[in-house]
């Protein structure tokens, strides 16, 4: 039986990504909920991904 990789959407860029995440931050001593950590993290992943795509097209 075939494996069949799910659809994903697709990646935001990197200036959308890191608008997202300084929204999470009104202020500098921002604390974030559990909620909003959750986020960041995926965020921040997904900022990795983008980014890696971006030095392998460039190499």
């Amino acid at each position: 039986m075939p494996s069949t990789r799910p659809a994903r959407a697709p990646l935001r860029s990197a200036d959308e990504l890191n608008a997202a995440i300084r929204a999470l931050f009104p202020h500098r001593d921002a604390r974030l909920s559990d909620e909003q950590r959750v986020e960041y993290r995926a965020l921040l992943a997904e900022l990795e991904l983008v980014t890696r795509r971006g030095v392998a097209a460039a190499a």
